[in-house]
């Protein structure tokens, strides 16, 4: 190749994002070598087919990936690297998760604080209810809170509720031994999804509640922390006690119902309510319409929903059918079970007609 043709070091660092030391330090490793070493000067010397590879270092290098693993994917075909970054990004996240179980441990241990009681719980049955809840989570910059799950213990009854401000899902679990107090907190979610497969393989788990996070124990099972969150979680049951009258109610088979929606092509999905049963179709897609069997009672309502607002209200609803209670336009929708009421998801449907199409509520749905 011409000499014309390859590019120094300096230049070439310009075109990959990698500094000229870094570059030096890939070359002596053998992951990418110059194209020429100018035998005189020493100078080194790229070509413009190696920025490609470069990009792709300087990029799997930025997800902390082992030189050994880096060299493996570049020189692997699309499957192989595909397998391999799979395979490293869940070995990160699986060392992230049990780094904040850890520092969520030595917080704990640090403040001297010591932990009360708050309920004693099903573990399997916890491990599903925070499954289920935390889809109505958010992240949103600015409001952490949304990415938390508020967990409220009284002598009755330990409830899990989330809220991304369009869904809020809710669920009520009896304690196998309640608290002797009433207690509340917001846990932050991601840990407390990290902690979910040590919770499901506990017969019982004890929930305790410490200063700055709660514990999970289980018999034989490693103690599990999640930080609590400062932020004040949405007056959930201000909403749910000023709720509109239903003016239409309808019972739908759940699977039939995500069938319908799987087969929707577009973001945003019509659901049409008459006496006469249910229709689902794509908004702007007239052709695209699919009868729901259903029964619906009240007056005939169409309504206008993101399908990822819809979907997840309606697939993780506990047993076979499934009940909506309707308000009117623009109102909240209450998903639930038609034969088990302990999981209910409210949804903001999109007010149809506004000309960006945006929601009733920017609030809590």
């Amino acid at each position: 190749m011409p000499r014309t043709d390859l590019m120094p070091i300096g230049d070439f660092a310009r075109r990959s994002g990698l500094t000229p030391s870094a570059l030096r330090f890939y070359a002596d490793s053998g992951l990418l070598r110059p194209a020429e070493v100018d035998p005189a000067s020493g100078y080194r010397y790229y070509s413009p087919a190696q920025v490609a590879r470069a990009i792709a270092l300087r990029r799997l290098r930025e997800t902390a990936m082992p030189l050994s693993t880096v060299a493996k994917v570049l020189d692997a075909g699309p499957e192989e690297a595909s397998r391999l970054i799979g395979e490293h990004v869940a070995r990160v996240q699986g060392d992230a998760a049990a780094a904040r179980r850890k520092a969520a441990a030595v917080t704990s241990l640090l403040t001297g604080a010591p932990s009360r009681p708050v309920a004693v719980v099903k573990g399997p049955v916890l491990a599903d209810a925070a499954e289920q809840v935390l889809t109505a989570t958010a992240r949103e910059p600015g409001l952490p809170v949304l990415g938390g799950l508020r967990i409220e213990a009284t002598g009755e009854a330990v409830t899990l509720t989330a809220t991304d401000r369009y869904r809020l899902s809710t669920r009520t679990l009896v304690p196998v031994e309640p608290p002797a107090a009433d207690w509340a907190g917001t846990v932050h979610g991601d840990e407390l999804r990290a902690a979910v497969a040590e919770m499901r393989r506990g017969a019982l788990v004890h929930i305790d509640a410490t200063p700055h996070g709660v514990r999970l124990r289980a018999a034989g099972r490693e103690d599990q922390h999640c930080r609590l969150l400062s932020e004040t979680f949405p007056d959930h049951r201000l909403m749910l006690t000023s709720l509109p009258e239903v003016t239409t109610r309808a019972t739908v088979a759940k699977d039939a119902f995500l069938h319908v929606l799987e087969e929707q092509p577009g973001a945003r999905i019509v659901l049409r309510l008459t006496d006469g049963g249910s229709e689902v179709r794509s908004a702007g897609n007239e052709g695209s319409a699919r009868a729901l069997a259903a029964t619906v009672t009240g007056q005939p309502l169409s309504l206008l929903f993101d399908v990822t607002t819809l979907y997840p209200a309606v697939s993780t609803a506990v047993g076979p059918d499934l009940m909506l209670d309707l308000r009117g336009p623009g109102r909240p929708v209450t998903f639930r079970s038609a034969d088990r009421g302990d999981l209910t998801t409210l949804a903001m449907p999109v007010r149809a007609g506004h000309p960006a199409c945006q929601r009733h509520d920017q609030g809590t749905p």
